[in-house]
């Protein structure tokens, strides 16, 4: 056992290598199948990719089943501070398991926190796609000036805010986040807000909410809209090394 600190300051007793994860983040899944893929024992239901994931669910992000966690004796559990409860960091931690808590709001800080967690906490180096997916968006963008907004909800409609990794992500595509200057991370807005003369395009991604040809762009008379993938646009992990092209290319 050794010491490391998490993105919270939190000190975490560790096993290096961890052999046994459990992952409560759908992009530190991926990350994790995708560096060493035999380790990873259980993650939630939200854990889509890779799509041949074959381990224990332990239910969502918001509700996991503790219990279920305790079961598999992880030697470490991934979490991230805006997706996961601190109550249920806690009660893990309380029932003796080891909790790392990430912390990722920029793109900078997605790449400085799964370094972190894949040297520090999981004691397996760092990964050859991390350090590709960095160079791919070290590229600088043109600064379009395009005014954009990301609806995540309808009825009540909501957006990306300011401080957020989406936010940051659609800045390094050149575009201005229209809703970044406001105080909350996820607004509650109104229609006519994104439907409106200073907004030039709305990016309507499949999640959480599941924006469609036929649910989404329909509420819009005067904004432009486009559907994206919601992977390429929340996602932190290997989806970085094809995101910047998939977005890029939407956006033409």
């Amino acid at each position: 056992m050794t010491s490391a600190t998490d993105d919270l300051g939190h000190v975490v007793e560790v096993v290096r290598p961890a052999r046994r994860v459990v992952s409560l983040v759908p992009s530190l899944t991926e990350a994790v199948a995708a560096t060493r893929p035999e380790a990873l024992v259980g993650a939630t239901d939200w854990c889509t990719h890779p799509a041949e994931l074959d381990v224990t669910r332990v239910r969502g992000t918001k509700n996991p089943d503790r219990a279920a966690i305790v079961a598999l004796e992880p030697d470490l559990v991934l979490a991230n501070r805006e997706e996961n409860r601190e109550l249920d960091v806690r009660r893990l931690r309380d029932a003796g398991i080891a909790v790392w808590v990430t912390v990722i709001e920029t793109v900078d800080e997605a790449f400085a926190s799964m370094e972190r967690m894949f040297t520090e906490a999981l004691g397996w180096g760092t990964p050859d796609w991390l350090d590709e997916a960095r160079a791919v968006w070290a590229e600088p963008a043109p600064d379009s000036g395009r005014r954009v907004a990301i609806p995540i909800w309808r009825d009540p409609w909501m957006v990306v805010g300011g401080r957020t990794f989406t936010g940051d992500l659609v800045g390094r595509l050149g575009l201005v986040n229209a809703f970044s200057d406001g105080d909350e991370r996820y607004p509650k807005v109104e229609l006519a807000d994104i439907d409106s003369p200073d907004v030039d395009l709305v990016l309507l991604p499949d999640e959480p909410y599941v924006f469609t040809a036929d649910d989404g762009p329909e509420a819009f008379s005067h904004t432009p809209t486009r559907l994206v993938s919601g992977r390429s646009l929340t996602w932190y992990g290997p989806s970085m090394l094809t995101a910047r092209a998939e977005l890029e290319s939407t956006l033409d």
